[in-house]
């Protein structure tokens, strides 16, 4: 803000990004631990220097109800804790800790290659990590971190992702373990 202007001028001159700047500053002020609210705004101003709330009926009073700020983002369903709160962190993330570690030893086959099919046998272990989850999302009501969207948003795409990748590897050229023509038919149109 320049020297001499107010947040009303500033408000006329800017128009409504203005007023969600003023609601976002008015938002961040915090209660001192005595009880009283702190008025000094983001910017340094103390609450003399602030303008005052607008009335109910004018266009300021009803933009800033129209436009509501987020405080705080909602846990997705099933998001709570898997064991309980006196269990150490990693005995709480259970799940999410079972399919890192089942897509992690899937990674390090494929990347150590110790044995001839190390690369069809990893990438079918990411894949079945990956149902893992789908079947951990469907099966336990609380999974922790391991719930990212919607319960069905996960199954489906925990699900679907590890189908494919368990579909692809059991096609890997050369010598695939699974023989779908129409599937292998798309592959060659596609590639072509």
């Amino acid at each position: 803000m320049g020297a001499g202007t107010s947040p009303a001028d500033r408000a006329a001159a800017d128009g409504p990004a203005a007023e969600s700047d003023d609601a976002e500053a008015e938002a961040e002020a915090v209660e001192a631990p005595g009880g009283a609210a702190d008025d000094t705004a983001a910017d340094g101003r103390t609450g003399s220097h602030l303008a005052p709330p607008p009335a109910e009926g004018s266009a300021t009073g009803r933009s800033r109800e129209a436009a509501s700020l987020t405080t705080d983002t909602a846990r997705p369903e099933g998001g709570g804790r898997a064991a309980g709160g006196d269990a150490p962190a990693p005995a709480r993330q259970w799940p999410l800790l079972a399919v890192l570690c089942t897509a992690a030893i899937g990674l390090l086959v494929v990347a150590t290659d110790p044995f001839a099919e190390a690369f069809r046998i990893g990438t079918i272990l990411i894949g079945v990590a990956l149902i893992g989850g789908a079947v951990l999302r469907l099966v336990i009501p609380s999974v922790g971190m391991l719930a990212v969207r919607s319960r069905f948003t996960d199954l489906v795409t925990y699900g679907l992702l590890g189908v494919l990748i368990v579909m692809l590897s059991l096609m890997a050229q050369p010598r695939p373990w699974l023989d779908i023509p129409f599937l292998e038919n798309a592959v060659h149109f596609t590639i072509r």
